[in-house]
């Protein structure tokens, strides 16, 4: 869906909340394939079973890649990322776990560039136990109404 939505539209605590979106083998089993990390902690169930999880953890990347997806159901065509910052992962994702986001609004600031804005919004996913699993503030540059 296409949406115009200019700096000054923002609110500082507005919050939009996603689906979710269950993490499964084939996931885990992908993002290793398409990045090289075959570490055992997500791939080995026999040598996770001597761990203190006990099971396969995903990758954070991936929980990562999937958080910042769910949050792109609208394309803002006067909007586009500028970075992310503070990334955490709080608590580790299973296969199996349904993680969904909420996207809160915490800061406006202006940019050096002339008719843009910069949006910064906290980003946390949570898991079906409403545990939060990732944070990190995601920036974004918009353009001013008038510019």
């Amino acid at each position: 869906m296409w949406l115009k939505k200019y700096f000054e539209e923002f609110g500082i605590d507005d919050t939009r909340q996603t689906t979710g979106r269950t993490i499964t083998e084939t996931d885990i089993v992908l993002h290793a394939g398409q990045t090289g990390d075959f570490f055992p902690h997500h791939m080995d169930e026999e040598w996770c079973k001597t761990q203190p999880f006990q099971k396969r953890i995903a990758h954070g990347t991936l929980i990562f890649s999937i958080a910042v997806g769910l949050t792109a159901d609208h394309i803002n065509e006067v909007s586009m990322t500028y970075g992310y910052e503070r990334l955490r992962f709080v608590r580790p994702v299973f296969i199996g776990d349904t993680i969904k986001v909420a996207a809160t609004i915490k800061n406006k600031s202006e940019h050096k560039k002339p008719g843009y804005g910069l949006i910064t919004e906290t980003v946390e996913a949570f898991n079906q136990h409403q545990e939060l699993v990732m944070i990190c503030d995601h920036i974004l540059m918009v353009q001013k109404r008038n510019a």
